[in-house]
């Protein structure tokens, strides 16, 4: 059962809030804090701009974020959740999280997907038709360049012709692909016809070293998606082992008192979602109910191997309920 060695992280609140966005040490204290309580990873979402009816707000540069918070911090993983990485060139990417790896001595995790934006897209001049090709290229293209020298690839959308990037990850043998994505109500949170997720599930059989379901897919989703990867896997020849599983989403735990008015507003700040569609996929409640959702969707596909849990703000007895209260009921 994977469960038996669960490994809890956060997704970090980096929203773009004007002069309420919080600063770098407010942001570097709340990790040291989540370091010092156990949390093995810290990731950030990657937006360049407000992606409604999901976000009412925007966020921080994912990248540059993550490289300042790593500086600030010594042992726990960080990364982005997810980076689109179709909107970015593979060969300065693989530069750029090189060098992030080898400053943060190997405590660099690449969460990564294929995007859903289309303004983003469209601002940045890349089409949306063939972002899950040109993810396929740049994952090849990144592990190439991070595990040999004197690499040439040729592909539909990239090229590259004798390149050596220096210096290498310092993990080995490369920096970890997490790959997000499966079924979700992509009508509700994206406001777009729900895709075949044929080919992504397969990108994740064939590249992954971990998948992350959608925060707001179903148990039975993620129960019908894994089987699915199951399937691809044996057609690639890999194990399903190698392949560990992340459930992620936000969570914001009730407090006392709390009247449901004050944490539909609450939310209304960040998501455009409805209130409605929040407390029934995102982690809304007190620790006990909380924990109880997290049981679900870890049993969906027996067994998970991360929890990485997004508070929406940066309160620190937010941070100290997820570990005092949710995170005992989950290792019991």
């Amino acid at each position: 059962m994977r469960n038996d060695d669960l490994k809890f992280g956060l997704r970090l609140p980096t929203f773009a809030l004007g002069k309420e966005t919080a600063d770098l040490d407010q942001m570097a204290e709340y990790l040291r804090q989540a370091e010092k309580m156990g949390f093995a990873h810290a990731f950030v979402i990657d937006h360049l701009l407000t992606t409604p009816p999901a976000y009412a707000c925007t966020w921080l540069d994912a990248l540059t974020t993550l490289t300042a918070l790593a500086a600030r911090t010594s042992k726990i993983k960080v990364g982005p959740l997810v980076l689109v990485l179709p909107l970015r060139h593979p060969v300065s990417l693989a530069k750029t999280l090189a060098t992030m790896d080898f400053l943060s001595d190997g405590r660099i995790i690449l969460g990564l997907g294929v995007g859903w934006g289309a303004e983003e897209f469209q601002t940045l001049n890349v089409p949306t038709k063939n972002r899950g090709k040109r993810t396929e290229e740049s994952i090849e293209i990144l592990k190439a360049l991070w595990t040999s020298d004197h690499v040439n690839y040729h592909g539909d959308f990239y090229n590259v012709n004798d390149l050596t990037i220096d210096p290498k990850p310092k993990q080995r043998p490369h920096i970890p692909f997490w790959i997000g994505g499966g079924m979700q109500p992509f009508e509700v949170v994206y406001g777009m016809k729900s895709p075949d997720v044929t080919p992504v599930l397969r990108r994740i059989a064939k590249y992954a070293q971990a998948w992350i379901p959608h925060s707001s897919s179903s148990p039975e989703m993620n129960r019908k998606d894994w089987e699915r990867i199951l399937g691809f896997c044996k057609e690639f020849g890999r194990d399903p082992e190698e392949i560990e599983i992340v459930y992620s989403n936000f969570v914001y735990l009730r407090k006392t008192g709390d009247e449901l008015s004050k944490v539909r507003s609450f939310f209304a700040k960040y998501s455009g979602l409805s209130f409605e569609h929040i407390q029934q996929n995102y982690l809304v409640g007190t620790p006990d109910e909380v924990a109880r959702k997290i049981k679900t969707r870890l049993n969906a596909t027996d067994g998970m191997d991360h929890v990485v849990l997004n508070p929406i703000n940066w309160e620190l007895d937010q941070l100290e309920a997820i570990r005092n209260e949710v995170i005992p009921q989950l290792m019991a």
